[in-house]
């Protein structure tokens, strides 16, 4: 791909790329921020390297593409109540993103895409991976595709959300199974292990067992990338055609960072 003020290296044949040219610790000209929106079309997420951000900053990048959106636990604080702490430290529990899933599927509009930036990293350890929904779509027999046109799906926060917060009042929407990302005009498929409860057009048996096989074929391995952080990296993803995963295998070790997310208005 080409661009006027950036350039990308793909990382894998399906998904993914690293952008260099563009100092994300500065403020960013329309051209710049169009060849992001490209780039993000074309490769669902993109990394940057050596980008010292701190969550005002982190904001300022993420409001060049929409409006940022409350995340359903708490926010940093008062003052970014927009900014999400990633935090994994001897004291944890459980992590962000421990098993594969889309952010915030369970919202009637989920987020456009998100934007994460890591100052501190382990030793060793704590990679996140990537999955392409595009792909995962392709992959899908036309009978499989045929049958799941026109189904759809409830996402449940409480999946994702409950073990941090039991107690928590958390949305609840209902998806398609097969969407059309707004943008590139592509299918994908849109359930995840994070969020998708059951398919509701089905039996409570027949979703289990559709949505077993769906999950599985989701996260296979031709379909991802693994991107290994170095400190004050950043992650931009696309929300509607992607999946991740965050590797707890770092654990006592202290993996720290900042998060938001960006409005869809689709």
């Amino acid at each position: 791909m080409s661009y006027k003020t950036i350039a990308a290296a793909p990382l894998t044949p399906h998904i993914g790329a690293l952008i260099s040219g563009v100092d994300l610790t500065q403020e960013l000209n329309p051209e710049t921020v169009e060849d992001l929106r490209q780039a993000i079309a074309d490769y669902q997420v993109i990394f940057f390297r050596d980008q010292q951000l701190d969550p005002a900053s982190l904001k300022r990048v993420g409001k060049y593409f929409g409006e940022l959106q409350i995340h359903a636990l708490k926010g940093l604080s008062e003052e970014h109540p927009e900014v999400r702490k990633l935090h994994a430290d001897e004291n944890s529990k459980h992590v962000a993103g421990e098993e594969w899933h889309t952010d915030m599927s369970c919202a009637a509009v989920p987020p456009l895409g998100s934007i994460l930036y890591l100052h501190t990293l382990p030793t060793l350890g704590g990679d996140t991976m990537f999955a392409s929904m595009y792909a995962a779509y392709d992959a899908l027999s036309d009978r499989m595709k045929t049958y799941l046109e026109g189904l759809t799906a409830t996402h449940d926060g409480k999946l994702a959300f409950g073990r941090f917060d039991p107690t928590g009042n958390f949305p609840v929407a209902t998806h398609p199974v097969i969407r059309t990302h707004p943008v590139t005009g592509k299918k994908l498929l849109f359930v995840n292990r994070g969020f998708t409860s059951h398919i509701n057009e089905i039996s409570k048996e027949e979703s289990e067992y559709i949505l077993a096989y769906l999950f599985r074929h989701c996260e296979n391995p031709l379909f991802q990338l693994r991107f290994r952080w170095e400190p004050h990296s950043v992650a931009f993803w696309d929300n509607r055609c992607t999946q991740h995963l965050a590797i707890w295998d770092y654990y006592p070790q202290l993996r720290s960072g900042y998060r938001v997310q960006i409005q869809d208005d689709q």
